[in-house]
């Protein structure tokens, strides 16, 4: 079948949001239906499939019937590639995430303490990384900033952004008017990256197809006190404000002289907690670990990936882990539970594969904190916390 496929005679009701951002709905022949644009609650009587198998579908909401209250306006016309929870009130949103944090934990049996997703309240202007691709316009024959429209392969223009901030998107737009000045052939390029610092100074640039990526300049930002220097294209928390808030939270469960901090990026979690402890930092990506080496002149750094170094695990220590959205290895968790650290701090961007690992943790592990954070507002992601103490 050819997609995508409008659909407007088999409205669906959506039953309620699921961890991937989407309304969940169920058809009259009992097909599972994965929506963006709707709300729990509200009936869709047009949409776009996007993608399609034998027991499930994804689609884009068209029209709504009976709108949720919860339904706002949106900022931009590309909200659905960038932030497609503008739709819902900020307050809705949070109460959403939450109630999706604790069903990722009840799938595993687990139950969780009762928590306050922390926030800023900027739910808007507060990343500081954006990726755009180009879009060519021909009616004007000029090129202008665009997106992958969400679920396709096609590319829509970009007239307003609003979840990056807005140092990044105006350099952004002086960068396309400077490729229609010399009527550059947007075809060139793979894609444009821009990233800024809390000073609201940028860096990045244009990436060509079929080249390696260039060298930007560096760019430093300072994060309690601490300043680190780390790459545009390279690891860094896109919204600092509230990463700082976890660091916080981090900070007050570093009980031991002895930390380990696995999957350390460029060293924003282990220094800027424990940079007065015997503090240990593993790095498997050899770009960050070579701005790990100058964050982190004062302490041990081993390029690895963190699974490979488990004898420097120790029943006396405190241990940071931060991993990929895909969670922990197998035989990093098999270690710790060998091992038993005193304390293992979790911060995880994928609660899912985290109440997973957690799961297998308890047998001689206990919660004692959890925190999530809202790094990432107006979209369906969550960041979170949890600090385990050994039984």
């Amino acid at each position: 079948m050819k997609l995508p496929q409008l659909i407007t005679d088999a409205p669906v009701k959506i039953d309620k949001l699921v961890p991937g951002g989407q309304g969940l709905a169920t058809t009259e022949e009992g097909i599972k239906g994965f929506f963006w644009n709707a709300l729990p609650g509200e009936t869709v009587t047009e949409y776009e499939i996007t993608k399609k198998k034998s027991h499930y579908f994804e689609a884009i909401a068209l029209k709504i019937e009976s709108p949720s209250p919860h339904r706002i306006t949106e900022k931009d016309s590309c909200y659905l590639s960038t932030s497609p929870w503008q739709i819902m009130d900020y307050a809705y949103e949070l109460e959403q995430k939450a109630e999706l944090l604790i069903e990722n934990f009840r799938q595993e049996n687990i139950n969780i303490p009762k928590f306050i997703i922390q926030t800023d309240d900027k739910d808007f202007f507060y990343r500081n990384k954006m990726e755009y691709s180009l879009y060519f316009d021909h009616e004007t024959e000029k090129l202008h900033l665009g997106f992958h429209q969400r679920g396709t392969h096609r590319k829509i223009k970009v007239e307003t952004s609003s979840i990056e901030r807005p140092e990044i998107f105006k350099e952004a737009q002086k960068i396309i008017d400077e490729l229609n000045k010399t009527h550059a052939d947007g075809r060139k390029y793979q894609s444009l990256l821009l990233r800024c610092n809390q000073n609201g100074e940028v860096e990045g640039g244009l990436y060509e197809n079929h080249k390696p990526h260039p060298i930007f300049n560096n760019l430093t930002d300072t994060i309690l006190g601490k300043t680190y220097s780390y790459s545009p294209n390279g690891f860094f928390q896109i919204n600092l404000p509230i990463y700082e808030m976890a660091l916080e939270e981090i900070k007050q469960y570093i009980k031991t002289e002895d930390v380990l901090d696995l999957y350390a990026g460029v060293g924003t979690i282990g220094l800027s907690v424990a940079s007065d402890k015997n503090l240990t930092l593993v790095e498997v990506n050899k770009a960050a670990f070579k701005e790990l080496q100058e964050n982190a002149k004062n302490h041990k750094t081993i390029l690895e990936k963190s699974e490979n170094i488990t004898e420097l695990i120790a029943p006396g220590q405190t241990v940071i882990v931060d991993p990929p959205r895909a969670g922990l290895d197998k035989k990093l968790i098999e270690k710790l539970l060998e091992t038993t650290p005193e304390t293992i701090i979790y911060l995880s961007c994928n609660p899912a594969t985290q109440a997973r690992d957690i799961k297998l943790l308890s047998e001689k592990y206990q919660i004692a904190k959890l925190q999530a954070f809202n790094f990432f507002p107006r979209t369906p992601h969550l960041e979170n916390l949890i600090v385990l103490n050994r039984k």
